[in-house]
């Protein structure tokens, strides 16, 4: 199997300073800072993208169980909204919300959930964070 890279680089204090986040592989760069992760400021942050990571990975380990069950999905799209809360001295991830819309022929609501739940806790990236809550809405349009 092959190892995935990406890389970061900070420069300067933590409230101050100021980094950079790569993906060489889809050249993408993204500039990040305590304001992008910790308020509102511009930017990206590692938050966001591992909430990204996860949302892909959901859908494709959905995507794959449904096909394994006779269904074969139209769409899957798949947010994950990713909680950052200071707990302690420290920040933590304490939670992801995956919220899931498909639209899959032949399937019913209760069928559909069935696969879901079976997809948030197979897909790789779940199983990286178990020490994280993780809850699921997920339906059919």
């Amino acid at each position: 199997m092959p190892i995935r890279h990406a890389e970061a680089e900070w420069k300067g204090s933590l409230k101050k300073g100021s980094g950079t986040i790569s993906i060489k592989s889809i050249a993408f760069e993204g500039a990040y800072s305590f304001s992008s992760r910790f308020e509102q400021g511009k930017g990206t942050n590692p938050e966001e993208l591992l909430g990204a990571a996860h949302a892909g990975c959901f859908s494709m380990a959905l995507s794959g169980i449904l096909e394994g069950a006779g269904f074969i999905s139209d769409r899957i799209s798949t947010k994950a909204n990713v909680t950052i809360e200071s707990v302690g001295k420290d920040f933590k991830i304490t939670g992801i919300q995956l919220v899931c819309r498909a639209k899959v022929p032949g399937i019913d609501q209760a069928q559909f959930k069935i696969h879901a739940e079976a997809a948030k806790k197979g897909c790789p990236i779940s199983g990286a964070l178990t020490g994280v809550t993780i809850t699921l809405d997920a339906s059919l349009e």
